[in-house]
């Protein structure tokens, strides 16, 4: 693995869901997942629901649906067609993650073996330049980057490094984390300042390129993610507005930036556009996107129980977005946000035997059934199948939140029967 600056970069089983050891403008440092064990409580059954249920039965529906095939069908192990949306990619690259945050937390032979074959089979896809995208070859090969703000081409990429950086965390193998990284260089060939323009439509790329900078020490993914959201414009934002999701993500990566190179611009956007949200578009739950229309924030004080969406994928938004703000500055207020979405906004959207989701979640029903979305209970499967592959690798990665550390000593964020195995930042064991 290529590294330019050695000493950023900390032993990787040392690396917790984000890696903040080594940011200059983080008050608090994550801890890596394995140090932390979740006894019976109230989180450890729901997180055994998803190793044990949850990841093996979506990982069988994603095969059913192609999702699996699509990569294989380009390396020539399988002739079928391709099927799904552009985007399915993503889909198992977040299944992908969730698996390696399982793999962090326990030694799981058959799972890691189950893994491991799907990463060559997304390795076996990739085109000799680094690009890897099972929608955009063949007779589509030509509408590569074409059209950025709807084709989540980006987007998918994002989730790609992810995952690839999930695992390399779990076993210290860089084979994914090459693979991914090979693409990531090759977008620095194409945009750039200097080079091509791009807005991506759907924020995502930009916190993996900050983790990808942290996990290697390679300058040149810090400072695409800043034209990134340079592309975005995202320091003249004034309020959290538009797709839900995407503008949670967006801040995501601004926190992430922001946490490595300290420009007052992004930290004053951040706080403006957090309490925005809090002030006047947030659910008492977290939840967050008020809109059907466009899966989208209203007007200030547009909070309807029935006719709420406030997606899933929305409320793993909001607590990842929340955890960055905690780990820059300490403050408890976006702990209690991040507590309050997570037992509620985010809860609600699985069912307890980890195999069913809701996509919207609605504060109020008729005779129990989602009067908009006309779904009588949770689903195990939709056709955008982001909300079930989110929630599988929030839960998987929900040992990494719970505590964090400073010089001061340590910070327990969540409560729950739980232990924690690690050292002080002088070196001494607790």
């Amino acid at each position: 693995m290529r590294c330019k600056d050695k000493s950023a970069v900390t032993n990787w089983s040392d690396q917790g869901v984000i890696h903040t050891s080594n940011s200059p403008h983080c008050r608090l440092h994550s801890v890596p997942i394995r140090v932390v064990q979740i006894d019976q409580g109230f989180w450890g059954p729901r997180m055994a629901a998803n190793k044990e249920r949850g990841i093996p039965r979506l990982l069988e529906l994603l095969e059913e649906h192609g999702v699996v095939d699509n990569f294989r069908r380009l390396s020539g192990r399988k002739k079928v067609k391709r099927r799904g949306a552009l985007f399915t990619d993503s889909d198992l690259y977040k299944w992908m993650e969730g698996a390696a945050f399982v793999l962090q937390s326990q030694g799981d032979p058959e799972l890691r073996k189950t893994l491991e074959g799907i990463i060559d089979d997304v390795l076996a896809a990739q085109g000799e330049d680094g690009y890897l995208n099972t929608y955009f070859v063949d007779e589509r090969a030509g509408e590569r980057f074409q059209r950025l703000e709807t084709d989540h081409e980006f987007y998918c990429c994002g989730h790609l490094i992810q995952a690839a950086v999930a695992y390399y965390r779990a076993t210290g193998q860089t084979k994914f984390l090459d693979g991914a990284r090979r693409f990531a260089d090759y977008l620095i060939t194409v945009f750039g300042p200097d080079k091509r323009q791009g807005k991506s439509g759907h924020p995502e790329l930009e916190m993996a390129m900050v983790e990808l900078y942290r996990t290697t020490g390679d300058r040149r993914y810090l400072d695409f993610a800043g034209f990134l959201l340079d592309q975005l414009g995202f320091t003249s934002l004034l309020g959290m507005e538009g797709h839900a999701v995407r503008a949670a993500y967006a801040c995501c990566g601004a926190a992430d930036y922001y946490a490595e190179i300290g420009d007052n611009s992004f930290g004053q956007t951040l706080e403006r556009l957090w309490e925005d949200m809090v002030e006047g578009k947030i659910y008492i739950t977290g939840g967050i996107g008020a809109r059907h229309a466009g899966e989208a924030f209203g007007e200030p004080y547009e909070l309807p129980n029935f006719r709420a969406y406030a997606e899933t994928c929305a409320a793993i938004a909001n607590i990842m977005w929340n955890w960055r703000m905690l780990l820059v500055t300490g403050e408890a207020r976006f702990a209690d946000l991040m507590e309050r979405t997570l037992y509620n906004g985010f809860l609600a959207g699985v069912s307890l035997d980890g195999t069913r989701y809701f996509y919207v979640n609605p504060l109020a029903s008729s005779f129990g059934v989602n009067v908009r979305a006309g779904d009588t209970g949770r689903q195990e499967w939709y056709g955008t199948t982001c909300c079930p592959t989110n929630v599988v690798r929030m839960f998987a990665s929900l040992p990494g939140y719970f505590y964090s550390t400073s010089a001061e000593g340590i910070w327990i964020h969540l409560y729950d029967n739980s232990r924690l195995d690690w050292h002080l930042e002088g070196g001494q064991d607790v």
